[in-house]
């Protein structure tokens, strides 16, 4: 019985979607390492916290354009723009070598997550039965989060053997073949429509999605830790004298690959809220770990515990999400969901970075507002109590 379903859930259309993703993910996450570094060089590194937050900052600020546009032209069209985006910024970096060109291009590359995304997410759920999302999110988190870890743990030793113009062009080429990919896959929309100018006009019902406010705030309260832990690894990673900058990076995705498909099942079979109840206190436990760390062992097993959480959480967010949006207007309440991650990615770095101030000393303190954040997220889903698969 089983293998005669699984052909029915799980399409080829599927597959090569995950395929792409992996490839979209790595793109863009190959770069994060190397980035800091990189601006430093151009005389820019107290800009270090603009790094990821003014990508997060454009990825927020087209969620409504995504979202729209997913309802009205489709979902592959949007995936593909994403796609596009990431394949020009990569050509791009080896060029604007200033400060200012550097930070325009962040601002620029963060359409990119913007975009497909949300095309990605509404195609899963238009095809997949509401009682195997979870399993079909925890699918794709799993090809992105191996992008994630792919794309860190070979661009230090592309770097170190071939340059740090080769991993940019090198970026720019798994953009390059994720959209020939997101090409082939079949729109899932019906009911299309032409562009027209006045679909870019962004009206208030385009943003905000009150069926969905439940996930998306949890989301935003513990993506402030992601914005965190991604900001500040590579030199917490010096500190403790780990000299690999994508070692710490690929022990969190590691981690998180362990644990999105178990987590993603549970979730169909417990219920969202159940599964967040557990991965939301391990988050905390992890920015506890991370903040007192002193030695290489403990920083690393702080990086597990967070990927374990993060992989949890994240999955069952989205498709919490996906269960509660409106069938018509599922772009619209994706893209406001991801509309909080994204904030809350982005205030997680800019106000890291800032307490951070170049100075270990405050790893500590840095550490303790994401603990404070996710005990605010648990102490929010106690007051939620339905634990079935649409919560």
């Amino acid at each position: 019985m089983t293998n005669q379903k699984t052909p029915k859930t799980y399409s080829p259309q599927f597959w090569l979607l995950c395929l792409s993703t992996i490839l979209f993910f790595a793109s863009f996450n190959m770069l994060v390492p190397e980035l800091p570094e990189f601006l430093s060089s151009m005389g820019g590194a107290e800009y270090k916290g603009l790094i990821i937050s003014l990508f997060t900052l454009t990825a927020m600020a087209s969620r409504p354009f995504s979202g729209k546009l997913t309802d009205i032209l489709g979902r592959k069209p949007v995936m593909i723009v994403g796609g596009i985006v990431c394949l020009i910024c990569s050509l791009l970096y080896p060029v604007l070598t200033t400060v200012a060109g550097f930070l325009l291009l962040r601002l620029l590359h963060g359409f990119s997550t913007g975009f497909s995304p949300t095309g990605v997410a509404a195609f899963i759920t238009d095809t997949i039965p509401s009682n195997k999302r979870g399993e079909a999110m925890g699918w794709v988190g799993t090809a992105g989060a191996l992008g994630m870890a792919g794309g860190p743990a070979m661009s230090d030793l592309l770097v170190t053997n071939f340059g740090l113009n080769f991993v940019f062009y090198l970026s720019a080429f798994f953009a390059f073949v994720s959209v020939f990919i997101m090409m082939q896959v079949r729109e899932t929309l019906q009911n299309k429509k032409q562009l027209t100018w006045r679909f870019l006009k962004i009206k208030k019902a385009d943003v905000y999605e009150p069926l969905v406010l439940a996930p998306a705030f949890v989301m935003l309260l513990t993506a402030f830790s992601y914005g965190a832990v991604f900001t500040l690894m590579p030199d917490f990673g010096k500190h403790v004298s780990i000299s690999s900058k994508g070692l710490l990076f690929t022990a969190i995705t590691i981690a998180s690959l362990v644990v999105r498909l178990l987590a993603g099942k549970a979730s169909d079979r417990y219920g969202r809220v159940a599964v967040l109840k557990l991965s939301v206190p391990l988050m905390l436990l992890s920015m506890i770990t991370i903040g007192t760390a002193t030695s290489t062992v403990q920083l690393i097993i702080g990086c597990i515990l967070y990927g374990f959480a993060q992989g949890s959480t994240s999955p069952t967010l989205l498709a919490w999400t996906t269960d509660l949006c409106d069938e018509q207007h599922r772009g619209r309440g994706i893209a406001f969901f991801y509309i909080f991650m994204e904030m809350g990615i982005g205030l997680g770095a800019f106000i890291s970075a800032w307490i951070y101030g170049n100075d270990p000393a405050q790893f500590l303190i840095t550490f303790t507002v994401c603990a404070s954040l996710c005990a605010m997220a648990f102490l929010y889903l106690l007051t939620k109590h339905r634990t079935s698969y649409a919560d």
